[in-house]
C-alpha cells in the first residue's frame, strides 16, 4: 500500500488513496498504521475517496480506530495532498466530510501548496448537537472530574469540543481524559485547555478524543476561539498558539475560518500482512 505522511502544526496523518473502496476495515487499518512502534505512526489516517456531492471525499479514522467526522489540521493536509497529486483542480476545493461539505482555499507558491484556509462552517452550542446530557447550553458550567472542579464551555465544531479556560501551568494535559469520559458526554468529547494571552491571542493544548494529547487540533483551536469570543475574552482575528505551531482563526458572522500550514513529511510503501 502506498502512503504519504503529512503534518499540520504537528498533528500528523497518514494519507492513503481508496477510490475503489477496497479497504473495508478502516478501523483496523488505522490502528495498524498509526502505531508509533510497529507501524508508521500518526494521530490518524486520511482516506481519499470519490464524492458525489463535492470535488473529493475525506474519511478520517483516529489512531484508536474510532471515526471522526471532521479534523481541522487533517483537512488542510488533505487539501494540499489532493491538489498536488492533481486529483482536483483550481485553488478552491469542495471537500466532503462527515460534517458536510467544507470549502478549502489554497495558497500556492512555486507550484506547491504553502498554506490552506478552511471554512470550518458553523459552530453549535445546542447540547443535542454536541451531544451532551444537558437541558441548556454549557457555558462556563462547573463540573467535577477525577475529584477536581472545572468550569467548562462545550459546543459542536465538526466534532464535540469542551474548553477549560485558565493558565496552562494549572492543568496537566492528562486531565483531559477524565473530562473526555465525563457522564455529561455520551459520545465523549475533545478537551481544550485555553489560556487567553491578549485580545487577539490565545494558547491552546488539546486532549483529543480517540488520540490523546496532540501537538495541535484545528477544530479545537476554532472551538476555543468561539468560546473565548462568547465569554468576551477576545475579539477579531485571533492567533492561536498550539504546541506544534501557529494557526489563525477568524469568526465571520456565525462561521469560522481557519488558516495554517500543511506539510508532507515523507512517502513510502506499507506491506499489509
Amino acid at each position: 500500500m502506498n502512503f504519504t505522511k503529512m503534518q499540520g502544526t504537528g498533528n500528523d496523518f497518514i494519507v492513503i488513496e481508496d477510490f475503489q473502496c477496497n479497504y473495508a476495515n478502516l478501523e483496523g487499518l488505522a490502528i495498524k498504521l498509526c502505531d508509533r512502534h510497529f507501524g508508521i505512526g500518526a494521530d490518524g489516517i486520511l482516506v481519499v475517496r470519490k464524492s458525489n456531492i463535492a470535488d473529493i471525499q475525506m474519511v478520517i479514522i483516529n489512531a484508536d480506530g474510532s471515526y471522526a467526522s471532521m479534523c481541522g489540521n487533517g483537512i488542510r493536509c488533505f487539501a494540499k495532498y489532493v491538489w498536488e497529486k492533481k486529483h482536483v483542480q483550481g485553488e478552491n476545493i469542495k471537500i466532503e466530510t462527515g460534517d458536510g461539505v467544507k470549502f478549502a482555499n489554497i495558497c500556492v507558491k512555486d507550484g506547491r501548496v504553502e498554506s490552506v484556509t478552511i471554512n470550518m462552517g458553523k459552530y453549535n452550542f445546542n447540547p443535542i448537537s454536541i451531544p451532551a446530557l444537558a437541558e441548556s447550553e454549557i457555558i462556563n458550567r462547573k463540573i467535577e472530574a477525577n475529584h477536581k472542579e472545572y468550569y467548562i464551555t462545550s459546543m459542536f465544531m465538526g466534532v464535540p469540543h469542551t474548553i477549560v479556560f485558565g493558565k496552562h501551568e494549572d492543568y496537566c494535559i492528562e486531565e483531559g481524559k477524565f473530562i473526555e469520559q465525563h457522564s455529561l458526554f455520551p459520545q465523549k468529547t475533545n478537551v481544550n485547555f485555553c489560556e487567553v494571552l491578549g485580545q487577539n491571542m490565545i494558547r491552546v493544548k488539546t486532549w483529543e478524543r480517540g488520540a490523546g494529547p496532540t501537538l495541535a487540533c484545528g477544530t479545537g483551536s476554532c472551538a476555543s476561539v468561539v468560546a473565548a469570543s462568547r465569554l468576551g475574552y477576545i475579539d477579531g482575528k485571533v492567533t492561536v498558539q498550539v504546541p506544534g505551531g501557529i494557526l489563525t482563526v477568524e469568526i465571520i458572522k456565525d462561521e469560522v475560518l481557519m488558516e495554517g500550514p500543511a506539510e508532507t513529511t515523507f512517502e513510502g510503501h506499507f506491506f499489509l500482512i
